[in-house]
């Protein structure tokens, strides 16, 4: 398995649904690639802060989107397309 391969597992291995031979694959090259498993552990982190971020009622699906944040966003989109 390459570094680009465990990116395409990615979230089927942190989900569980790896079948059983690919994720022993999955694991051995964990096992020899130190920046896959930071890589797979940044994921991991990410994941459990968007979960956790839900869990905020702040921050519910329903709430408003500040205004600045749009305005920010939409800037940085129109710099992109600009390069």
């Amino acid at each position: 398995m390459t570094c680009r391969e465990v990116f395409e597992f990615l979230a089927d291995y942190t989900a569980g649904e790896l079948p059983t031979a690919q994720r022993e694959v999955f694991e051995r090259h964990l096992s020899l690639c130190p920046p896959c498993v930071a890589y797979v552990e940044s994921y991991r982190t990410t994941i459990q802060a968007g979960r956790k971020a839900f869990d905020d009622p702040e921050f519910a699906p329903n709430a408003p989107i500040p205004e600045e944040l749009v305005r920010a966003i939409l800037a940085s989109r129109s710099r992109g397309e600009n390069s």
